[in-house]
Parts: structure tokens; C-alpha cells; sequence
């Protein structure tokens, strides 16, 4: 089956994506990478802190079954079925283990990918289920799959799991915003902190949308309805906890501030800024402030990078509100 899929894909190079087109697929393959990169290093420094963990390696996957040229892009890719690999984290378990990044998936734990989860009509349904499916066969702390690559035969890996956050990371194909929706992490292609080149303030963009997931935001205002004033809270401790955040994961705390000081004047102030949120100007007083509080607590309680405990020493104000 594997050199038939080969021959096939061979056959495709001669119809190939548009320079154009495949200069998009490289960016969008980029953007994931860079995304999931720093979801993938929040979530896992952070679990010993979340309520929901899910096990995980540290590569992303998509289905080239849900691109409008799919078998163009699995030729532009090399990938020997539709499951290609998105992104492996740098020193992730997957990285360790040998999974590389456009690796083709043909099983997870024994059941061959393409008949086993046949494409369904909406690429997105697929991927989604085949995430499931890898957490659940890394539950005991191994994850078995077969993979094949350009220029090789199948192989076989079994790679270490570890407990992460229980959130997804997402890149749309348009729009320049980012949201949590309590399960996933979602950012626009023109996200701007994307084009920065500062890695601690992009991650500091993302810590802020995961943030929302952890601390559950999202169902919190299914109970209580989106008022303004509670929304501006959510946010704000959104905010103040990115620094927590990013120092377990490695980052630069003051990445939180350097992303709201370059973003905010121009996306988050003025008169057409949104009243659920505090001004730029007072978001990055309040970043900088729970800066101050945090170092106090690393040095209080010799907390090295993963050890900041913001389930208990955290202040959550929109809590804080509700439980009055």
C-alpha cells in the first residue's frame, strides 16, 4: 500500500501548487509551528496546575484531505497519506523520538490511519477525532504510531507522553485576532504578534488566550451571563496572570509586557477601544505590577521555572467578585 501511495504521489509532481500557492502552504505551516510551539511549552510547564490535563507529545497533525488541492499538497509535502505531521516542539518527547515534521501518519496504536478514520466532510472533524484518538492510545504514557517519510520505509516509533493543559492551538486561514472558546486557542494568519520576531512576546499573546481556557472563563459566563463589567475582569486576570504563565514555561515574563505595549496602542486604546477591556496603558500597569508580586514569590519560596503555583497564590479578581 505504501509504495502504490508513493507511485501515486510521484505521479502528481507534475501537476504541482503555484509558486504562490506553495509559498502560502510554507507560511501557513510556519504559523501553526510557531503557534503550537508555544501553546504546546505553556501547556505542558504549566499542567501540575490545571484542573484538566490530556497526555501528549508535542507535534501537531493536519489532513491534507482538507485542503482544496490535497493532492498537490500531499506532493508539495512528500506526505505518503493525508496525515501529515504540522509541527514537533524542539526537545518535545516526539522531537526526542525521532518524529520530524511532514512525516506521514499510518497508524496509531496498531489501526491503519486511512481506513480506520476515513476523510469526512468537513476536514476539521477528521483531525479533531484523530487528536482524540492519539491522546487516548498516550494514556498509559506511550503513544504507538508508524510513520513514513520520503525516501523511507514505514517506521515505527513508541514516544513518551506527558500531561499538558487540556487546550487546542489553531491558526485560521484569515482574520488578524485571536480567542479562546474554553477547548481551544484560535489566532487569525494576520495575528500580528506573529510577524514580531520577539518569541517571549508572542507567547505572551498566547498565554493570554489560554488563559481564558484555564481558568475557565468561558463556562464561568454561561452561569452568570457576559456582563461588561465581569468580562473586563476575565480579561484583566488574563492579563495578570501571563507573567505566571510564561516563567513556568521558559519565557520572559516581560514578554506580557513588551506584546501589550507594541499591540496596544494601536489595537487596544483609544476611543474605539473595547469597554470590556482596560486601557493598553493600564493593562501593561497591571502586567508590570503582578510582575513585582511574582518575583517576591520566587524569592519567598525558591520557585525555579514550573514551579510557580498560580492555582494557589494567583488572585483571581473575577472570582473574587462573584464569590462577595
Amino acid at each position: 500500500m505504501i509504495r502504490r501511495l508513493a507511485l501515486l504521489l510521484s505521479a502528481l509532481l507534475a501537476s504541482p501548487l503555484a509558486a504562490e500557492e506553495k509559498d502560502a502552504l510554507r507560511e501557513y505551516q510556519q504559523l501553526e509551528e510557531q503557534l503550537f510551539t508555544a501553546g504546546y511549552r505553556l501547556a505542558a510547564a504549566n499542567a501540575p496546575f490545571c484542573e484538566t490535563t490530556l497526555p501528549a507529545s508535542g507535534f501537531a497533525i493536519h489532513d491534507a484531505a482538507s485542503y482544496g488541492q490535497s493532492e498537490q499538497v500531499r506532493a508539495n509535502l512528500g506526505l505518503r497519506g493525508d496525515i501529515g505531521v504540522q509541527a514537533v516542539v524542539d526537545g518535545s518527547p516526539a522531537a526526542v523520538a525521532g518524529l520530524r515534521q511532514n512525516d506521514t501518519i499510518l497508524a496509531i496504536g496498531g489501526r491503519m490511519v486511512e481506513p480506520t478514520w476515513p476523510p469526512t466532510k468537513e476536514g476539521w472533524q477528521r483531525t479533531l477525532t484523530l487528536i482524540g484518538a492519539i491522546a487516548s492510545e498516550g494514556e498509559d504514557g506511550t503513544l504507538d504510531l508508524i510513520v513514513a517519510r520520503p525516501g523511507s520505509e514505514m517506521i515505527r516509533l513508541a514516544i513518551p507522553t506527558v500531561p499538558v493543559c487540556a487546550s487546542r492551538f489553531e491558526v485560521l486561514d484569515s482574520g488578524d485576532d485571536a480567542w479562546a472558546d474554553g477547548k481551544r486557542v484560535a489566532m487569525g494568519r494576520k495575528w500580528p504578534p506573529f510577524s514580531y520576531g520577539d518569541e517571549d512576546a508572542f507567547a505572551g499573546s498566547v498565554a493570554h488566550e489560554l488563559a481564558h481556557n484555564l481558568l475557565g472563563h468561558l463556562s464561568t459566563f454561561e452561569e452568570t451571563g457576559r456582563k461588561r463589567r465581569l468580562t473586563r475582569l476575565s480579561e484583566r486576570d488574563a492579563d495578570r496572570i501571563m507573567p505566571w504563565l510564561l516563567w513556568n514555561a521558559g519565557y520572559d515574563p516581560r514578554g506580557a509586557v513588551r506584546w501589550m505595549e507594541r499591540w496596544g496602542p494601536r489595537h487596544g486604546g483609544g476611543l474605539l477601544r473595547k469597554r470590556t477591556h482596560d486601557g493598553w496603558d493600564e493593562r501593561v500597569e497591571f502586567i508590570e505590577a503582578e510582575i513585582v508580586t511574582l518575583n517576591a514569590l520566587i524569592a519567598e519560596h525558591g520557585w525555579e521555572p514550573g514551579e510557580a503555583d498560580w492555582r494557589t497564590h494567583f488572585r483571581q479578581e473575577l472570582a473574587e467578585k462573584l464569590d462577595r
